[in-house]
C-alpha cells in the first residue's frame, strides 16, 4: 500500500504558482507531479494545476520521463503566444513492487528519507550548481542559483534527470519555497519527527517555511509518498 500527503502555501506574492497532484490507478501504483510554475500572475497559476495534473496522470500510467514531456508539450510553443507559462517540475512513479522513479527539470527536488538520513537524489538545473560541480567559489555559485538552465517548455530526452529511490525509503518532491527556505539538517529533523505521517510531514514542511531578511516568502509545495511493505 502507498499512503501519501501533499501541502502548498502561497507566498508574499499573489497568486500561487506551485501545484500538486497524485493520481493513483486501480492497482495501487501512484503518479505524483510538483511544479513550480517560472514568475507569478493569473496565467501561470492558472497553467499549474493543469501541467501538475496531466504529469501525475501520465506518470502514473507511462513513467516518470514520459510525464514530465507530456507536461512540457503543453507549454512547450512560445511562437504566436509569447506570454505561455513555463515551469520547473518533478515528478514520482511509485508501486508496491519497486524502488520509486523519479524525474525533474529545473530545480525542483526529490529526497529520499531511510529512517535516519535525509538524501538528495536530484540535481539541481541551475548555473550555481553546474558552477560548483566545476569547482567555482560558493559564494559564486550561490549568486547563480536562480539562473534554471533548463525549464518544462524546453524539456527533451536528453535534458530530464532521471533516479531511483529505493522502496524501502519514504520519498519528498519539493518546490525551492522548501528547500531554499529550509537548511537540510532543519528539514530533516522535520522529517524525523513525522516520517509515519505523510500528511503530517507535508503540512509541517510547508508550515516551517519562512520569510527572508527582506520579507519575501516563496510558493512552497511538496508531496510525500510512503510505500508501505507487507
Amino acid at each position: 500500500m502507498i499512503t501519501t500527503g501533499h501541502a502548498t502555501r502561497e507566498g508574499t506574492d499573489a497568486d500561487n504558482a506551485d501545484a500538486a497532484r497524485v493520481y493513483r490507478l486501480a492497482d495501487g501504483t501512484v503518479g505524483a507531479a510538483v511544479i513550480d510554475g517560472i514568475g507569478h500572475g493569473p496565467h501561470t497559476s492558472r497553467t499549474a494545476p493543469l501541467l501538475a495534473e496531466v504529469a501525475a496522470r501520465i506518470t502514473a500510467r507511462r513513467g516518470t520521463l514520459p510525464g514530465l514531456l507530456a507536461a512540457g508539450d503543453l507549454v512547450a510553443d512560445h511562437c504566436f503566444n509569447s506570454d505561455e507559462a513555463d515551469a520547473v517540475a518533478v515528478t514520482a512513479l511509485a508501486c508496491a513492487d519497486r524502488d520509486t522513479s523519479v524525474a525533474w527539470v529545473g530545480d525542483c527536488r526529490a529526497y529520499g528519507w531511510n529512517g535516519a538520513r535525509l538524501r538528495q537524489y536530484s540535481t539541481d538545473h541551475t548555473m550555481g550548481q553546474m558552477l560548483r560541480l566545476n569547482g567555482a567559489p560558493w559564494d559564486l555559485a550561490e549568486d547563480h542559483d536562480n539562473w534554471i538552465r533548463t525549464s518544462l517548455s524546453r524539456a527533451t530526452v536528453a535534458t530530464v534527470y532521471e533516479a531511483d529511490i529505493p522502496a524501502t525509503e519514504l520519498v519528498i518532491l519539493t518546490t525551492d519555497g522548501i528547500h531554499d527556505d529550509l537548511p537540510h539538517d532543519e528539514m530533516e529533523d522535520l522529517v524525523r519527527e513525522h516520517a509515519a505521517d505523510p500528511q503530517a510531514l507535508a503540512d509541517a514542511l510547508v508550515a516551517a517555511t519562512r520569510a527572508d531578511d527582506d520579507g519575501y516568502r516563496d510558493d512552497a509545495t511538496t508531496i510525500v509518498l510512503a510505500i508501505h511493505q507487507d
